[in-house]
Parts: structure tokens; C-alpha cells; sequence
């Protein structure tokens, strides 16, 4: 930053005294146009609750240009920064250990001796605090919130309930080290460019320099705990409990029978059906194990599975599917099953209705050679009315009888006029899983990861290696790398380059974009800086005591911060606010460190609104959140971390 963002450092020393001359001392047409129109938008943002929350932004941000606030190029530029490219592409990233089922897997581990919304909560809080510290938050999200909401619908427990925490846990995990948020990173960057070309004294640069890796972890891990405290005992109350994915009452009228074989290899065996999960998914109830000739009916608790079982099922259609998805464990009605993850992943899961032509009317589902006429394998069967007889294959077909089949993709399109069926519909959520692939898209993950980190190290220290490595290292390599992990996951067929298109959510990145337009409109007009100035000018007006003035500028410096981390992106908050809190300092004649400190610090931890940080973005759709969600979770939230910082940042950082 040149000499003309920094101000306040034209006062050699002492406090402020007087209004401020410069550009930022008044404000123009341009500045109050921001303001107001940026202000617009929230406000569509809180009573408008049906718009589309992109379209909102871009209208905005498309006003400001045409009224001249901002150029097309500085509009735009949101949509070019490598930040959005890198979303992007981890959203992708995250598929691929979803199609693979890491991801599954990965739930297991972590949420799968949950019994509850609480011991869910902590399970969180146990993992994914600590972890946020040495993963960028952002692919951490990407990657735990599909986890967290299958345990969800397998529990009929609403995602909302647990989305906010899984966000807010990473954001205020992010703060125990300079590599856990971007933030942190930006703010390096401006340090660094102050010191070089912000004319400042030598005696003050040495207090310019940039953020040490656990530096900030100084504050921010006490910072981190009490936060984590507040969500554990607090946010349960204060969370919506929006309708949630359970089951609607047409589809807990179909249930399926379904007879699946336990193969050898299965995960399954020797664990026993508590363990196995077998007894929390929803709409679907274990009747008998058959092995051999022993049957075992009621099920137990503590009963043990072994290769070769035949599990007899009740269920809805979606809980079968997820038994699907469980590599070893394959329906026993159609012996040609497709079992191998490669031939499985080229089939889909549809329902057809047997009309009274049907040519498989009255013989068995063992006999009916589905196969054969179909090129489709009998998974399940419903009778609307009926108890069906536990033994699958021996099931005499009826017209009416509803079959769950796995079947190529073409099938519904081939069939649906067929006088064979009444009626013939895909199964829209179901995937099946490349098992196969899991280790291979969790080890591309693990380098991405790894990738990641060694660049946030690299450039929080101010050193790479020459050559080629040293380019892979660079900060602007980081959208390359989440890219090269995405086109490597397809290159291996961890997931097509269909499943990596759909992945990427467009509303979150036009909102982030747009966002960042926005900001830049705030900070090129000088309305953001025009009103951080008044906000200092007024506190020093006030005429509090001598010793109490430095604690008064770093709490109203903390405040600007994380009302405008809110309100525009952490991003720009951090470029703004690290000039203006060094000649903050400077004018008073107080060490810089603090208010560089407290300026990483709230412009890291965004809680009342969504579009403060990414994070929050990313778990909005999928949890059903309104705006007014975060701000009675996270406004609270904000005020603790915000005094806990205020308090910890003087006794660490002295001034």
C-alpha cells in the first residue's frame, strides 16, 4: 500500500486531534452511493427471503457500475481472483471422496457412535477445531458437510441443526495458526507490502513484520475455546429445527423386501448389528438372518454378522439405497447382481409397476429372468397391502407389484412406454459408489491438503525453493493445485467429469464474486475507510483518560474490523484495515502489533451474517438457513469472542 492508504500516519505522535484532512475527511456522491446500495442489498438479504441471494448481489453490484461507483474491470475482478477458482474446484474435490465413499467412510469414523444431536455436537467440536487450525477451513467444509448431512437423515434429524456449528467450529478453529484461514494469509501479504512501500520509520518496521505460524495462536486458541464452550452449551437452543430430511408419509406406506448377501471382505463381518449400523437407518428394520439352516429371528442388538448371511430387510426405497452403497453387501434376489464398483457405477437404481401383460406375471422373482428380458436385476419388491413372504426369490410376481430394479441409464427412457409396465421412474438420489477408488481419491485429497499447507507455510514465512518447486509453492498456486487434484481424481476415475461439474455450487461462487465487487466499491469510493475514520474520531473525542485511550482505539479498530467482515469479504476487510490500524497506532504513538492482531483476528471470525465468510455460504442451501439464523447463533457468539479477544490481545501484545 502507498502512502495515500495509510492517512492517519501523517500525525508523527500523541492522539488524534481534530478531523482528519484528506480524501477520506469527506465523503462524496460516490461514497454515499455505496453505502446505500450495499445497504439495500442486506436488507433484501433479511425481508425478501425468497430471492435468490446471488441474484441479489450481482443486482447490486451491477448498479454500482453503471452509476460509476466502480469500473467493469474492478466489478468483475471477483470473479477472476484464484479464491473463487479454488472453491470451485474443492467442491469438486469433495465429490470425489463422495463418489469413492471416503466419505462414508470417513462419517463412520467420526460421527458414527453419535446416538444424538448433542454427542454429534461434541464429536464436532473434538475434531474439527484442532483440525481447522492446520486445514484451510474452506475444503474442511466442503469436505465434512455431506458427511454431516447423511448422519443426519440417517438419524431424522434436521441438517440445520448441526451445519451453523460445523462452520462455525472451523472458523474458530482457523485462528490457532497463521495457515488455518486465508485471512491470516492476506494479512501477511499486506504487512509485507507496507513495509516495503508504506514509508514508514525504521524504528517501526521491525513491528510491521508478518504474523508468526503460531503467533496468532496466542489469542486465538483461547479465543477458540470460549467460542467452542458458547456453541456446546448454547447454539442447541438457539438453532432452527427447519423440516428436515426425514421421511414423508407416502414413502414410509412403500416398503420394500429386500434380501441382501453378505460377501466375503464385507466390513461388515464379525462386527455386530449395533456396530454395523444396521439398526439407525431410517424407515428400514432388519427381520431375520439366514445362515444356512439356522434363522434368526427377532434380530438382537448384539447379534454378530457373518460372510454369508442373508440380511432380510423392510424398507423405504432411499434406505435401501444406502445399504447399496456398502461395499460387500449385494441383494441376493437376481444372481447376476452387478457387484463390481467399475460395473455398478454404469447403473442406476429405478422403480417400475408390473402391468397385467406383463410377461414375468406369475413366476418367481428367481425365475423371472429379468436379466435376460431387461438387461435389469431385481433389487427389492412392494405389494401395497401385503406381508411379503422373507424369502425374496420365492415371491410370485403380481401385476401391481412395485420392483426396485438396478438397471443401465437408459432404461427408463427404453421402457417407459413398454406394456410390460404400468409405470417406470428413476431413483433420483441414488449413486453407486466407486469402493475401489476410495483409498486412491483420499490419498489425491491428503496431498491436495498437503499442497495447501505447504504453500500457506511457505508463504507465511517469506521463503520457497527456486526453480519449479518453488513456482508450485507460490501463493497464487493454490487454485492450480486444487485443479491438477480435481483433473487427477478424474484421469483415475474417482468420479466423471460429469459428477465434477455438477459438484460445483454457481450460487456460491456468483455470491462470493459479486461480494468481493462490492467491497471493492466500499474501499475505491472511500466509504469504508470514511467511516472507520469517524468511528476512531469519535472515540478520541470522547476525552477518556490518557491510559484508558489505547484500549478504547484497539476495541473501536477490533469493532470496524468485524462489523465490516460482515458486511464484505474477510479478504478485503484485512487489506483495508492493516493500513488503517498501523496509522491508528502510529498517530497515538502505540506499538502496531496489537491492532494488527486484533485486525486478523475479527476480520478471521465472521458468525452473524452469511456472507461474511465463505464457510458460512457453503452451509446456507444445504441447511436451510434464513440470514436472521446466523445472527441469533452467531451475534452472541461474536460478543464473546470479540471481548475475550479484546482482553487477551493487550495482555500478549502489550502497547
Amino acid at each position: 500500500m502507498g502512502p495515500t492508504t495509510s492517512p492517519l500516519l501523517a500525525a508523527a505522535a500523541g492522539p488524534i486531534d481534530g478531523p482528519v484532512d484528506g480524501p477520506a475527511a469527506g465523503l462524496g456522491p460516490d461514497g454515499w452511493l455505496a453505502i446505500l446500495v450495499i445497504g439495500g442489498v442486506f436488507c433484501g438479504l433479511l425481508l425478501l427471503r425468497r430471492a435468490p441471494v446471488e441474484l441479489l448481489f450481482l443486482a447490486g453490484l451491477t448498479l454500482l457500475t453503471l452509476v460509476g461507483v466502480i469500473q467493469p474491470r474492478e466489478a468483475l475482478a471477483g470473479f477472476s481472483q484464484g479464491a473463487v477458482l479454488l472453491i470451485g474446484a474443492l467442491f469438486a474435490a469433495a465429490a470425489g471422496l463422495r463418489t469413492t465413499g471416503a466419505l462414508d467412510w470417513l462419517g463412520g469414523v467420526l460421527l458414527g457412535g453419535a446416538t444424538g444431536e448433542r454427542s454429534a455436537l461434541l464429536r464436532l467440536a473434538a475434531v474439527v477445531t484442532p483440525a481447522s487450525a492446520f486445514v484451510l477451513n474452506t475444503p474442511l467444509v466442503a469436505m465434512l458437510a455431506p458427511v454431516v448431512i447423511d448422519w443426519c437423515r440417517k438419524r431424522d434429524v434436521s441438517p440445520s441443526r448441526l451445519l451453523i456449528p460445523l462452520s462455525y467450529l472451523t472458523i474458530l478453529g482457523g485462528v490457532a495458526t497463521v495457515i488455518g484461514t486465508s485471512t491470516t494469509l492476506v494479512c501477511n501479504a499486506t504487512l509485507a507490502d507496507e513495509r516495503a512501500t508504506g514509508g514508514h520509520p525504521a524504528e517501526l518496521r521491525p513491528l510491521l513484520r508478518e504474523i508468526g505460524f503460531l503467533e496468532i495462536g496466542q489469542v486465538g486458541v483461547v479465543v477458540a475455546a470460549v467460542g467452542v464452550a458458547y456453541l456446546l452449551a448454547f447454539a442447541p437452543r438457539l438453532l432452527p429445527n427447519r423440516a428436515g430430511p426425514g421421511l414423508g408419509a407416502g414413502d414410509r406406506r412403500r416398503e420394500y423386501l429386500v434380501e441382501m448377501s453378505v460377501q466375503p471382505g464385507c466390513p461388515l463381518v464379525l462386527k455386530s448389528v449395533e456396530a454395523a449400523g444396521l439398526r439407525h437407518l431410517p424407515g428400514l428394520f432388519l427381520i431375520e438372518i439366514d445362515r444356512g439352516e439356522q434363522v434368526i429371528t427377532p434380530v438382537a442388538p448384539n447379534d454378530i454378522l457373518l460372510a454369508g448371511d442373508r440380511l432380510v430387510f423392510t424398507g423405504v426405497v432411499e434406505t435401501i439405497a444406502d445399504l447399496e452403497r456398502i461395499p460387500g453387501l449385494s441383494p441376493t434376489a437376481d444372481q447376476t447382481y452387478e457387484s463390481r464398483p467399475q460395473d455398478r457405477t454404469r447403473r442406476q437404481l429405478s422403480e417400475a409397476v408390473l402391468s397385467r401383460t406383463s410377461p414375468v406375471i406369475g413366476r418367481t422373482v428367481r425365475d423371472a429372468e429379468f436379466r435376460q428380458r431387461y438387461n435389469a436385476a431385481i433389487v427389492a419388491v412392494h405389494r401395497n397391502g401385503e406381508r411379503l413372504t422373507n424369502k425374496i426369490g420365492n415371491i410370485r410376481l403380481e401385476p401391481g407389484d412395485t420392483l426396485l430394479l438396478q438397471t443401465r441409464g437408459d432404461f427408463v427412457h427404453q421402457q417407459r412406454n413398454s406394456r410390460d409396465f404400468y409405470l417406470v421412474s428413476p431413483v433420483g438420489a441414488y449413486s453407486a459408489r466407486r469402493h475401489d477408488r476410495a483409498l486412491l481419491a483420499g490419498g489425491l485429497f491428503a496431498l491436495l491438503i498437503g499442497w495447501l499447507v505447504a504453500i500457506a507455510v511457505t508463504t507465511g514465512q517469506g521463503w520457497r525453493p527456486p526453480g519449479v518447486l518453488g513456482s508450485l509453492l507460490a501463493s497464487d498456486a493454490k487454485p492450480l493445485a486444487a485443479v491438477a487434484i480435481v483433473l487427477a481424481m478424474v484421469g483415475a476415475r474417482c468420479l466423471t467429469a460429469s459428477q465434477a461439474r455438477a459438484a460445483v455450487d454457481l450460487q456460491v461462487l456468483i455470491t462470493i464474486a459479486a461480494a468481493i465487487g462490492l467491497g471493492s466499491a466500499l474501499s475505491t469510493s472511500g466509504a469504508a475507510r470514511f467511516i472507520a475514520e469517524q468511528l476512531v474520531q469519535a472515540v478520541t473525542a470522547v476525552g477518556l483518560p490518557e491510559a484508558a485511550l489505547p484500549f478504547a482505539l484497539l476495541a473501536i479498530v477490533y469493532v470496524v474490523s468485524m462489523v465490516f467482515t460482515e458486511a464484505i469479504t474477510n479478504i478485503a476487510v484485512a487489506v483495508l484495515m492493516i493500513p488503517l490500524a498501523i496509522g491508528v497506532a502510529a498517530s497515538a504513538g502505540l506499538s502496531p502489533r496489537p491492532f494488527i492482531m486484533g485486525v486478523a483476528i475479527a476480520a478471521s471470525l465472521s458468525f452473524v451474517t452469511p456472507i461474511g465468510y465463505q464457510t458460512n455460504l457453503m452451509v446456507m442451501g444445504p441447511g436451510g438457513y434464513h440470514p436472521r439464523d446466523f445472527a441469533r447463533v452467531g451475534l452472541p457468539l461474536a460478543a464473546i469472542t470479540a471481548v475475550t479477544a479484546l482482553v487477551m490481545i493487550p495482555l500478549v501484545f502489550p502497547f
